[in-house]
């Protein structure tokens, strides 16, 4: 007869998972610093007419979004070692492994971001850049205090998706031996030789959904704010439009 199920054994271990949260974080806010850059950098090429640099973004997220994340995640935790040694001489088997899975989701993030990115600032009406340059503000103030805080609106809700969606790829780090919450949980099974496993994977689930819960109701929040006045324009209208309504 196997072990009853243990619902206390939850609680009692949650605090031995939540030591190794921020391990977690740090995966998943190093890989959006740095995949929100290489994000923008092949958004601002596909935006392009034409040229080598766009078709190169265009081949780029094909490929990371036709790739699954476990099996970049092991070309990357074996394929970088030997490029180092190979490049530059340099042995990099004993490197945290975080830096593995942060550069693997990195890639991973950046064709996401470049595709949200690319479709945010092309919700954008294209007046508004012209407003802004017959107001002689030049591209780069036209495209920092005109475009980009209206893109920024249009692209919260999937910026939203794509994060909670990396902070769950993020779970594939103990895959190559890396101890953050999913990794701790593992060698807690092992160590009761496969007993309380149940009972672990509810405790991360319920740790996973606080997380997605504060981080739905953030961008909520930063959402209603950054949309206020947008709102006030549209309730901003001349009396005959109102008399139509």
């Amino acid at each position: 007869m196997g072990r009853p199920f243990n619902p206390q054994y939850i609680i009692t271990v949650l605090p031995r998972l939540l030591a190794f949260l921020p391990v977690t974080l740090f995966i998943v806010a190093g890989t959006v610093f740095f995949g929100t850059i290489l994000g923008f950098c092949l958004a601002s090429r596909r935006l392009k007419k034409q040229g080598i640099g766009k078709r190169f973004a265009g081949a780029y997220i094909t490929v990371m979004r036709c790739t699954p994340s476990i099996v970049l995640l092991f070309i990357v935790y074996y394929a970088l070692p030997l490029l180092s040694r190979f490049f530059f001489g340099i042995n990099i088997d004993s490197m945290y492994r975080g830096v593995f899975v942060i550069v693997t989701l990195t890639l991973l993030f950046a064709a996401n971001m470049a595709e949200l990115m690319r479709a945010a600032y092309i919700s954008v009406d294209p007046g508004q850049r012209e407003a802004g340059l017959a107001l002689g503000l030049g591209e780069r103030k036209t495209f920092l205090l005109v475009i980009l805080p209206q893109a920024a609106v249009a692209a919260l809700p999937n910026f939203c998706t794509a994060l909670l969606a990396l902070m769950k790829e993020g779970a594939l780090a103990y895959t190559i031996g890396m101890i953050d919450m999913m990794g701790q949980g593992t060698l807690i099974i092992s160590r009761n030789y496969g007993a309380y496993g149940l009972e672990i994977y509810i405790a991360l689930s319920l740790v996973y959904w606080a997380l997605t819960i504060l981080i739905e109701r953030g961008f909520g929040l930063l959402e209603r704010f950054l949309s206020r006045g947008k709102s006030s324009l549209e309730n901003q209208k001349n009396p005959s439009e109102k008399a139509r309504n």
